[in-house]
């Protein structure tokens, strides 16, 4: 049983050209894509590390031992599933298994992710059952709860606008904290609202 109740499960692609930001890679080319999705990457690292919680990445193709995500610091795991949604089902699935009450996944693909909105979801876990981070481009960034719940992994369209509202609706009888909107960056016109970004490319 773990010391800490309280999981943060961060899904990773592994970072090899061709195969990240595929939508921004249509724009800008593989390379620079694989580089956005790098700085993303260590970005995700900067505010996750010190999360006075336990933390596990997921790999979606093979683990790797040396990289940015310590071993000493994050777990490592590889995703398992056909779709996205069987895979998350799996991680959460394995979380509860080994003891966590409190489970978080997030994605590593957020510019302006912080460390408090983390720490927030959390606490949102001691008053409700689900939390909830909001994306603009309706999707969500963060999804937490204290039991496995199969139906949100189900019937949904992955990857379109449509991921939230199906989400919420499968929540609407349940106690729900929402988390402030963030930004994903999957396109080059997520890119534009950060000069910061530009700049990697150019």
């Amino acid at each position: 049983m773990p010391q800490n109740k309280n999981l943060l499960m961060i899904f990773t692609r592994n970072p090899e050209p061709g195969k990240v930001k595929k939508r921004l890679a249509a724009k800008i080319g593989d390379q620079n894509a694989l580089k956005i999705y790098t700085f993303l990457l260590q970005r995700t690292f900067r505010v996750t590390q010190d999360l006075p919680c336990d933390k596990v990445v997921y790999y979606s193709e093979e683990i790797q031992e040396k990289d940015i995500w310590d071993n000493g610091t994050f777990q490592k795991k590889k995703q398992s599933g056909k779709d996205l949604g069987e895979r998350m089902e799996n991680a959460f699935r394995t979380g509860f298994a080994e003891g966590y009450t409190k489970i978080a996944i997030i994605g590593s693909d957020l510019f302006d992710l912080q460390e408090e909105d983390l720490k927030k979801a959390f606490s949102g876990l001691l008053q409700t059952d689900y939390v909830i981070g909001p994306a603009q481009d309706g999707g969500y960034y963060l999804l937490g709860m204290k039991f496995l719940n199969s139906d949100l992994f189900r019937n949904k369209t992955w990857g379109t606008d449509a991921v939230l509202q199906q989400t919420l609706q499968d929540l609407k009888n349940e106690t729900l904290t929402l988390l402030e909107e963030r930004n994903d960056i999957d396109t080059y016109e997520d890119m534009l609202e950060h000069p910061e970004l530009q700049q990697i490319i150019e």
